[in-house]
């Protein structure tokens, strides 16, 4: 049986650690474009989308990414919003208990989806106010390409 333990504790210091003190529209298009760069320098094609309180800030779609990836990319942002943690956490946590979003939350799988990729705005001392998330690779890789571009512009890592 395999540990996922270690797993599940960096996907919640990722969630504590990459918090904002605020966020603007001009801060998801500098996001939005951190990601967009850091997709065009792997050789990944994927679709970028960022919402504040529900509102669309930011969508870029690259070659090869159609109404398919929009699908799921609504799934995973209906993920993230019904459990306020990071679509690949829930992914992970369903994973660990053996079982599926569908099965243990009752959510319909048409409209809901524990896959990497969809990671929460957090703002420090409020809490979530929208969604940033990437489709278009594995769920884990989407997750990582959020993280890492969330870890440049908060902490700045360099990618």
């Amino acid at each position: 049986m395999e540990n996922y333990a270690p797993l599940l504790e960096k996907l919640l210091r990722q969630e504590q650690e990459l918090q904002f003190t605020e966020f603007n529209n001009n801060m998801a298009v500098k996001l939005g474009n951190l990601i967009l760069d850091k997709a065009f320098r792997e050789g990944k094609q994927i679709t970028v989308d960022i919402r504040k309180n529900g509102m669309l800030l930011f969508h870029a779609k690259m070659n090869d990414n159609g109404l398919g990836h929009d699908r799921w990319i609504t799934r995973k942002i209906n993920t993230v919003h019904h459990f306020e943690h990071s679509s690949y956490y829930m992914h992970v946590l369903f994973k660990s208990w053996n079982t599926t979003i569908q099965d243990n939350a009752f959510v319909d799988p048409l409209e809901y989806a524990a896959e990497g990729g969809c990671f929460p705005i957090l703002i420090r001392n409020a809490g979530m106010a929208g969604t940033i998330t990437v489709s278009g690779l594995e769920g884990h890789e989407d997750h990582e390409m959020v993280t890492a571009s969330l870890e440049q512009l908060l902490l700045n890592t360099p990618v």
